[in-house]
């Protein structure tokens, strides 16, 4: 099945379809990550809080793969914020990676309140002119954070990985990263299943013969969204990878998009403090 591809502002492409692996034990996740680089995906998503980046390499290596025509994503976590220590962080990574170079580099957090993502992006800039990662960007940030980042570096990131889902549509913050060139990614994409019983989703299904999950994840593709669909199950990762063959009507989106209710699954950005409980 041929992979829809995205362009990124800085000219490199990446796959809009992929698949996570937060919540994979790190054991686990090189036998997960070669499944899916079997079944057809080439867009894995990473993240040093995932404490999997080893398994994660491991498992790239096992695939039989070409490491180029992988595109490989992990993220800085919180406590790495700031330029010197952003930069020792990624050297972590690429230790535990086992890899020569990353594709997408995140800021995982904005975390306002420590106010350290700006002199954080400068060292994610310093790391792409370096060549040691392809392209950078950002996760979970809003329109302030991401100006303030163009405004005071002169770099917009090249992708925005949000929380996006049927019950969360994100549609003021969608316009703002197209405006700005961002492409925007869904995490959490299926909601962890607060809208699989919708009638709007349950219609669709029946309509075109597939599962809720699979229309949800086609909504978020023809609304041009890259996607990230995590799975351990063999099974689960060959369903969320056959989502491309088929097309839901436009009243079938606005009905989708209808079911909005700016429901979070995680935490506020504006608002999160790793450093403080949920």
């Amino acid at each position: 099945m041929t992979q829809p591809m995205m362009t990124l502002n800085d000219g490199r492409t990446m796959p809009q379809l992929g698949t996570g692996i937060w919540q994979v034990e790190d054991a686990a996740t090189p036998a997960v990550v070669a499944e899916a680089l079997r079944i057809g995906y080439r867009l894995i998503d990473g993240a040093a809080a995932y404490k999997n980046e080893a398994g994660m390499g491991q498992g790239i290596r096992d695939s039989g793969v070409a490491r180029d025509e992988i595109f490989v994503t992990s993220k800085l976590w919180n406590d790495a914020q700031g330029h010197d220590a952003a930069l020792r962080a990624f050297d972590a990574t690429m230790d535990r990676c086992g890899l020569d170079y990353l594709d997408l580099y995140l800021i995982h957090w904005p975390l306002p309140a420590m106010d350290a993502y700006v002199e954080t992006w400068k060292a994610l800039i310093r790391l792409r002119d370096e060549g040691r990662v392809r392209s950078i960007g950002v996760a979970n940030f809003h329109e302030p954070h991401l100006r303030r980042l163009i405004d005071e570096t002169g770099v917009a990131p090249v992708l925005n990985q949000i929380e996006l889902h049927p019950s969360l549509v994100q549609a003021p913050l969608r316009a703002v990263n197209k405006q700005l060139g961002i492409v925007t990614q869904s995490w959490t994409p299926l909601g962890r299943g607060d809208s699989f019983d919708a009638p709007a989703i349950r219609d669709a299904a029946a309509r075109t013969g597939r599962t809720v999950a699979q229309v949800i994840l086609r909504w978020h593709i023809q609304h041009g969204l890259s996607v990230i669909p995590k799975s351990e199950r063999p099974e689960r990762l060959a369903e969320n990878f056959d989502v491309l063959d088929f097309t839901l009507t436009p009243e079938e989106m606005a009905a989708i998009d209808a079911l909005d209710r700016g429901h979070r699954t995680g935490p506020d950005p504006d608002e999160f403090d790793y450093r403080k409980p949920l």
